[in-house]
Formats: C-alpha cells, structure tokens, sequence
C-alpha cells in the first residue's frame, strides 16, 4: 500500500505521513498499554481488516516505531511493543484523546470500549497536581475488565490487570452502559459504585482523574 506523502517540510506533515494512516494510532494506543500479539490486536480492535492490521504494523516497524519480539516463556509465538519512539507519541495520543472526549456525545450502535482505551483516558485524564504526594492504589471492576492505577510518589502506573498485591480501594462498576473512563467517573461521583477497602479513597479517585479543562489551555 503506498504511503501518503504531503510534500512538506513541516513536522506535523511529517507524522502524519507515519501515523496518519486509518488505525494506526489505535495501534500504538493499544501498545502503549502493553505488549500485544497480532490476535490480541485483533480482537482489541474489533471492524480492522486482517490485511489493514498486518500492513499497518509492517509500516510501523519501518518507520521504528514497532518491533517483534518473542514472548517470554511459558508464552509463545512473538508479541509486537513500541519502541523508545514509538513510547514517545504516548502524550501526543493522550492530548488528541482528551480533546476527541469533548467531542463524544451518546455511544453508537456497534461502539465498544476496551480495556486499553480506558487505560489509556485514565492516564490521559490524570491529574499530576491532585496527586501530588500520593501513595495510594485502586482496582478498577467494569464488566469482565480489571484494571490497576496505582500512585507513587504522585507517579501513575497504570494497566490492564488487578494491582499488584492488595488495592487500597476496589472499585465496581455497577452503572448500566458502556464502561468507559467518563461512565466510571460519573458513576463514581452519583455513589454507583460498589466499594471494598479504604472508602475516603473513592473522592480522591475522581480528583486524580479528573483533569482540569483549562490546564492546558494557550497563555497569552
């Protein structure tokens, strides 16, 4: 499939000759959650084309920002992580997911959400300034998904799976619809949550997720 090229010498132009294509952002948002196999891409990214997939990871192992390495036992078969580089569009992909939110309205017939597009708006929604200082830990239960966001030293770390050794709050969703990061937040602002373990922790929760709308707005 021949790349677009825009013919300028500009740096937007220029990565969006590399991720502009259809998907491929949505691939590296997948990655930065953590390493996939080609059917775990598959399956995270339901409507992609088996042909659209392997093509769009082919381009980005060209550009460097993809490479293939092999599953450490007892897994098999190889699993495709970022690179250095390609880590390095994670804060692009966040700004340009906080700005798609303010564009969301009702979900359409046929949306899914994943566990790696909510992790990736609970770190797009971090809020560095309310957790400064912080050293606390949450388990996230929406529908089959278990996710972990744990705060050290004001730092977020978070993924797929349950926190490694014991949560300090465990939270879950009850709240009919779509589980999405914006759904866990109202639901845990409106009390339609089912709390275990340190309850005071659920206010601080949506303040630490809860970026404020003008944080990045332009200076004069």
């Amino acid at each position: 499939m021949k790349r677009r090229n825009f013919g300028q010498y500009c740096g937007l132009a220029r990565a969006l000759e590399l991720v502009g294509e259809r998907w491929a952002l949505l691939i590296i948002r997948d990655l930065a959650v953590r390493p996939q196999r080609y059917t775990d891409l598959l399956e995270g990214l339901p409507g992609i084309p088996t042909n659209v997939l392997s093509t769009r990871l082919k381009e980005l192992e060209q550009a460097g920002l993809v490479e293939r390495r092999v599953a450490p036992a007892p897994e098999r078969g190889v699993r495709y992580v970022l690179t250095p580089e390609g880590s390095a569009l994670e804060p692009a992909v966040h700004a340009l997911g906080r700005w798609g939110t303010k564009h969301l309205e009702e979900p359409r017939p046929g949306d899914v959400v994943t566990p790696e597009s909510v992790t990736m708006s609970l770190r797009a929604g971090f809020n560095p300034a309310a957790a400064t200082g912080l050293n606390e830990s949450w388990e996230i239960h929406a529908d089959d998904m278990v996710l972990h966001a744990v705060v050290t030293d004001g730092r977020l770390a978070a993924g797929v799976g349950p926190v490694p050794g014991e949560a300090d709050l465990v939270i879950t969703l009850t709240a009919e619809g779509l589980p999405s990061s914006q759904a866990l937040l109202r639901a845990a602002r409106c009390g339609l949550v089912e709390l275990e373990g340190r309850r005071a922790l659920l206010n601080t929760f949506v303040n630490v997720f809860t970026r404020p709308v003008d944080q990045n707005a332009p200076h004069d």
